[in-house]
């Protein structure tokens, strides 16, 4: 039988998966999954390296796309290049931990991670999937060609939370579901699943904590829970 060659126009699935195959790199990256700048040296840190390691690995991952980087004075500052890297590391992620899923996640020191967290700027974790679920009860998303668009009932929900949507952005998705790390369902993704993530932060009902950990607060447990079909943590 003769051998197949390999198609030129396949996916170089072997650069990216180097990338991710360096331990120190692999914890850049998902320290980075935030979604918030870092400094080369909370990369190193993070990485358990060397500044000058650090910088040769932050070097090869922005000739790969990976992050970029954003001088501010005489520091500069790193965050990975854009939604799709996010979703990559999230969907890597998936595939890591399925034959130990259930195992990993009822680890104490991950229950606040699964609970509410940061993932590239938008809430995930069972929050993330709950605010999804909620407004999907409320027939608030309709389908659009790149994801979702807000109905009537969904602005008047969000504003119901105090957050007026701004207009979808020509620059990027405004709303589509992302597959949840930890629970294996969808979360909403895109503008105007950040523009709540931060909105939730900037009234006190979520309060950041080390990484991409999220607390919901007093008046989060208040204000915010009673809305959503979820217990408190």
């Amino acid at each position: 039988m003769k051998a197949r060659t390999a198609d030129p126009y396949e996916p170089r699935l072997a650069r990216v998966a180097a990338m991710v195959a360096d331990p120190a790199r692999s914890r850049m990256l998902s320290y980075l999954l935030g979604g918030e700048f870092a400094s080369a040296g909370e990369l190193a840190a993070a990485a358990s390296v060397t500044p000058a390691t650090a910088s040769g690995h932050l070097a090869k991952l922005s000739d790969a796309r990976f992050v970029v980087c954003e001088p501010r004075g005489r520091h500069r500052y790193y965050r990975l290049a854009d939604a799709e890297v996010a979703h990559a590391l999230e969907a890597l992620a998936l595939v890591a931990e399925r034959d130990v899923h259930d195992r990993a996640w009822a680890h104490p020191a991950r229950q606040r991670l699964r609970y509410a967290r940061c993932c590239y700027g938008h809430l995930a974790g069972r929050l993330g999937v709950a605010v999804y679920d909620a407004l999907r009860s409320e027939q608030g998303l309709a389908t659009a060609a790149d994801g979702f668009s807000l109905t009537d009932g969904g602005e008047q929900w969000l504003r119901g939370l105090g957050l007026a949507p701004s207009p979808p952005s020509q620059r990027r998705r405004f709303a589509y579901p992302c597959l949840d790390w930890s629970e294996r369902r969808d979360h909403l993704a895109g503008q105007l699943a950040d523009e709540l993530c931060a909105h939730l932060v900037g009234r006190g009902w979520l309060r950041r904590e080390d990484g991409r950990a999220l607390a919901l607060t007093r008046s989060g447990e208040r204000e915010l829970l009673p809305r959503l079909p979820i217990a408190p943590p």
